[in-house]
């Protein structure tokens, strides 16, 4: 969806999560409410599995809500239940048919950027669930004529979740035909508990330079921003209010002053999740900003 009126040469894209409760528009008028310009939504219960189907009437209040507000881009969360890595057949038919229709959504409501947690391998090995992965990904790209991409998530490594390295994910693109329709949405949380530690300049560069070089920062389509209740390599996916955790202010002071990244929607996830603590780590955020990044946002 196009909002060519309202984009500048760059600005802060910063938001969060928003409930679609009561119409998928509501998540739009609840980032609008606390001065969201991204944010990211589902657009079915995060528990739930198959087919849904969005009338005309949802699609057009949706873009409708979506023109007349402040928010730049939307991404889509994709729901919790999808393991298209599972070595179960029954789990990873249900995953692919779900994944697909909500691809399909997102082509529908003109959204750019649709976030999947790659996959569980459960008593697979990794090698197997990944090459699994990919081929899924593929066949469910062949089938779409959409330009909406989707973005692997960088995971903690909890459990027997792949993508918690960055050659994972790079692993993941390599088997891929389809390279032009994926990206990455990398989560603080999930990459400081995964082992990556940037929250030094010296070490934020590093993980930078790291990420380029395996994964290559072209794929960087979005964040999720988010600190860590564990600690650095505990592979324990717990986030935490922005500055109140493990990470602290510094890595995210690094993060929001890169001219690298300024177009790239930044989306929390803190855990209390009211509109009022959203509202508030938004703030912690902009204190952070260097007088040269507001001069370049224009703030």
């Amino acid at each position: 969806m196009e909002k060519e009126s309202k984009v500048k040469k760059h600005q802060l894209l910063l938001g969060a999560h928003m409930s679609i409760a009561g119409g998928l528009e509501n998540a739009i008028l609840s980032g609008q409410e606390i001065g969201c310009t991204a944010i990211a939504m589902f657009t079915r219960s995060n528990r739930q599995w198959g087919i849904k189907n969005i009338t005309m009437q949802e699609i057009s209040s949706f873009k409708s809500a979506w023109k007349n507000s402040d928010i730049i881009d939307i991404v889509v969360h994709c729901s919790y239940l999808i393991n298209i890595g599972s070595p179960n057949a029954a789990t990873c038919k249900k995953s692919k048919i779900t994944l697909e229709n909500e691809l399909k959504i997102c082509q529908e409501l003109g959204i750019k950027y649709l976030v999947l947690h790659p996959g569980s391998r459960l008593e697979s090995s990794i090698e197997e669930c990944i090459e699994q992965i990919s081929r899924i990904l593929d066949e469910i790209l062949e089938n779409s004529s959409g330009d909406t991409k989707i973005l692997i998530e960088t995971m903690a490594g909890q459990g027997t979740v792949v993508g918690h390295t960055f050659e994972q994910i790079a692993s993941i693109f390599d088997h891929c035909k389809n390279k032009k329709r994926l990206g990455v949405c990398l989560d603080t949380c999930h990459i400081f508990a995964a082992g990556y530690d940037f929250r030094s300049k010296k070490n934020y560069e590093n993980m930078i330079q790291e990420f380029d070089n395996v994964i290559g920062l072209k794929n960087l389509k979005a964040m999720h921003i988010n600190d860590s209740k564990k600690e650095l390599g505990s592979k324990v996916d717990r986030h935490e209010e922005i500055g109140d955790g493990k990470l602290g202010l510094e890595p995210f002071r690094h993060i929001f002053n890169d001219e690298r990244f300024f177009d790239i929607p930044k989306i929390l996830e803190t855990p209390v999740g009211t509109l009022e603590s959203y509202a508030h780590n938004m703030q912690v955020i902009r204190g952070l900003l260097t007088p040269e990044t507001k001069k370049i946002l224009g703030l």
